[in-house]
């Protein structure tokens, strides 16, 4: 007879995985406390000994920082709106309307994930080069939103499907239109897939960085995470800069994750049954 594991070995084992994946995450908010003549230690300091704000100061000093960070902002919320716009409708049409080739559509989303950013971006240069929108907000928008379309259609195809057929039939005979079905009935009752979709988007947007480099080639419209390039010079790392800089991009992605995690959580597994 097998027997249940016990609680507190779950316990522990948790505890250790979630320690390691964290690991990076308190190196660089450690890194970013300590005095840049001490980063490159010989031996490494768990706690950092005197605590500094140092790196800091001079991360908020970079003039370009906060032009940076409204790129992000703005490049995030428009992967999100983009994301939104054709993802809800091309996954209702693929849960709802009997089309031909719907399931060659749901296997080439699936084989749209699968390249790399890297793979993309050349090609995605070439294009955006040639209909003028490299070094605007609408290139960056529209090339991460490739990115993001598949999983967002992915994800939602399967909670629209768990919506009752009864609920949009009876919407139907009431007289509203297939977009009226969409609005009125299906989306107020996926919200959760809904949330998770965005918030994963703008998680996505916000830290993208590929694109940023290729596609964007002065500091007018590149996100926040290219300005990390800047502490990277011919003579070496300011480590503690960089670490700081890092820090303060990580904030917004984890207040997004903690306002939204009960809607990422439960968007991500509704539908998960019938699909």
């Amino acid at each position: 007879m097998r027997t249940a594991p016990r609680p507190w070995l779950l316990t522990v084992t948790a505890t250790l995985i979630t320690a390691v994946f964290l690991l990076p995450v308190y190196w660089m908010v450690k890194t970013s406390l300590t005095r840049p003549d001490r980063v490159q230690a010989p031996t490494p300091q768990w706690i950092p000994s005197p605590v500094t704000g140092e790196n800091y100061s001079t991360a908020l000093g970079y003039e370009g920082l906060t032009r940076a960070l409204l790129n992000s902002l703005v490049i995030a919320g428009g992967v999100v709106a983009l994301t939104l716009l054709l993802g809800v409708p091309l996954a209702y049409a693929l849960a709802r309307v009997r089309m031909r080739g719907s399931g060659a559509m749901v296997l080439a989303l699936l084989v749209a994930q699968l390249p790399p950013a890297i793979v993309l971006a050349a090609p995605l240069f070439i294009l955006e080069r040639r209909a003028g929108l490299t070094d605007t907000y609408l290139g960056l928008i529209a090339a991460d939103t490739t990115l993001t379309l598949p999983f967002a259609v992915i994800v939602l195809r399967p909670v629209m499907r768990g919506v009752a057929p009864e609920l949009e039939e009876a919407a139907l005979v009431d007289g509203c239109g297939l977009p009226g079905v969409l609005l009125r009935v299906v989306l107020p009752l996926t919200v959760p897939g809904v949330v998770a979709v965005a918030g994963l988007s703008f998680l996505l947007g916000w830290g993208e960085f590929l694109f940023g480099l290729t596609l964007a080639q002065g500091p007018d419209v590149q996100p926040v995470t290219v300005l990390l390039n800047a502490f990277v010079g011919q003579h070496g790392t300011s480590w503690g800069a960089l670490m700081a800089t890092a820090t303060l991009i990580s904030i917004p992605v984890v207040c997004v994750f903690a306002l939204f995690q009960r809607f990422v959580v439960g968007g991500l597994t509704a539908g998960s049954v019938r699909g």
